[in-house]
């Protein structure tokens, strides 16, 4: 997997956190650095970790599924990518308070890096992916963004969390489709 080709997965990743992270940034009144560090650590760390885990999740069972993994990796992609466009669509709200504690971030960090989660998955099928730089390039992108994305969320408002969602969602179904290309031959990059 190229450089690019992660860089592509990380922001498609990270928008879940973008979009909370924008959401975060409406809640707060008085914004400081240490908002964005907060929430930038948080969910920089779980885009991180989650596909870690995946990985390890993935390489205990690919014996059994080599032959198929491209179909795993497509419909997985497929299905996070299509929920956050829906999500997008349909305007669905995360509950954002104005707390940066353990006890409001923490659930938060969790639910945005589930399908990093399931991207690591992919990874463990695919041979060409150097886990270690794979999860910290995620977590780099994912804290920038969110970081950013505080910041945003406290001066623009809510104008551009769908947009994010969206384009996520668009990002990593196409990842999906060109993994399936590849595998089946009809294409080669």
């Amino acid at each position: 997997m190229s450089t690019f080709e992660l860089f592509i997965i990380a922001v498609g990743l990270s928008m879940d956190a973008f979009a909370v992270a924008i959401c975060k940034g409406l809640s707060v009144k008085s914004l400081k650095p240490r908002h964005m560090l907060i929430v930038g650590l948080y969910f920089g760390a779980f885009q991180g970790l989650m596909p870690l885990a995946g990985y390890f999740l993935g390489k205990q069972f690919e014996e059994y599924i080599t032959k198929f993994d491209h179909w795993i990796a497509f419909v997985l992609l497929c299905v996070i990518g299509g929920n956050m466009i829906r999500e997008a669509i349909k305007g669905e709200a995360e509950e954002c308070g104005d707390s940066f504690g353990v006890k409001a971030m923490l659930p938060m960090a969790v639910a945005t890096s589930i399908d990093a989660l399931a991207v690591g998955v992919t990874f463990g099928f695919m041979p060409d992916v150097n886990i270690w730089f794979a999860i910290i390039f995620i977590g780099v992108i994912t804290f920038a963004l969110s970081a950013i994305g505080v910041k945003i969320g406290n001066v623009f408002g809510a104008k551009f969390k769908a947009k994010a969602e969206l384009t996520g969602g668009i990002i990593l179904i196409a990842m999906g489709i060109k993994i399936l290309l590849e595998h089946l031959g009809i294409i080669n990059f």
